[in-house]
C-alpha cells in the first residue's frame, strides 16, 4: 500500500505543478481549470483553494450518485489545489505567446506523467472523474455524451466568469489522451484498462 500512496501523492503533486505552468502560460486551459480560474477571478479566492472547494463540492454530489470513495479520491481533492498555489508563486509568467506555447507543451507532458502515476496507483478516481462515471451509471447515457456535456457546461461557465479559454484548451483536448496512453503502462500497478476520462482531478 505504501508504494501506491507514494505513487498517487507524487502524481498529484506533479499534476499541480503542471497546472501551475499552464496557468502561467496564459494561452488557455482545459474546461475544468478554466472553470476554476473563472471562479477564482469572480470570488477573489486563490485558484488552488477553488480547486479544493470544487473538489469537495463534487464529492458531495457523489452521495446522490452512490459513488465509492477511495483514499486517492480524497488525496486528489486536497493535494492538487495546494500544489497549484505553492508552484504558481514561484513559476514566472510566460513573457509572450511563444514562451506560453512552450510552457504549455511542456506542461502537457508533465501533466500526462502525473495523471499516469495517479491512475496507475489504483486508489480511486478523482472527484470530477467519479461525477462523470456516476452520471453514466445512473442515466445509462454513453460516456462520451456525459463527458462532453459536463465539459461544455464547465467550459461555458468558466468562459463567462473570465476563465482562460484559447489555443491551450484545444491543444489539451487533443493531446492529453495520447500522452497518458503512452505513459500509463509505466505505472499501472494493477494492469487495468486505460480509463475513458483522464482529466487528472
Amino acid at each position: 500500500m505504501w508504494k501506491r500512496l507514494v505513487l498517487v501523492e507524487t502524481g498529484l503533486i506533479i499534476c499541480g505543478f503542471a497546472f501551475a505552468i499552464m496557468l502561467q502560460a496564459a494561452i488557455g486551459l482545459d474546461p475544468w481549470d478554466a472553470f476554476h480560474l473563472g471562479l477564482s477571478i469572480v470570488t477573489g479566492v486563490s485558484i488552488g483553494l477553488v480547486v479544493v472547494i470544487v473538489g469537495f463540492a463534487v464529492l458531495f454530489l457523489w452521495i446522490f450518485l452512490k459513488q465509492k470513495l477511495g483514499i486517492g479520491t480524497i488525496l486528489n481533492a486536497i493535494t492538487i489545489g495546494i500544489s497549484i498555489d505553492l508552484f504558481i508563486a514561484v513559476i514566472p509568467k510566460a513573457p509572450d505567446f511563444w514562451w506560453g506555447l512552450g510552457y504549455f507543451l511542456v506542461a502537457i507532458l508533465i501533466n500526462g506523467l502525473g495523471i499516469s502515476m495517479y491512475i496507475g496507483a489504483g486508489l480511486g478516481p478523482g472527484p470530477r472523474d467519479g461525477l462523470m462515471t456516476g452520471i453514466v451509471r445512473i442515466t445509462g447515457r454513453p460516456i462520451w455524451l456525459v463527458r462532453t456535456a459536463i465539459e461544455v457546461v464547465v467550459l461555458g461557465l468558466g468562459w463567462v466568469m473570465g476563465g482562460a479559454v484559447g489555443l491551450g484548451t484545444i491543444i489539451y483536448a487533443f493531446s492529453i489522451g495520447p500522452v497518458v496512453h503512452v505513459m500509463l503502462p509505466w505505472f499501472n500497478l494493477d494492469k487495468v484498462k486505460e480509463p475513458e476520462e483522464v482529466e487528472g482531478h
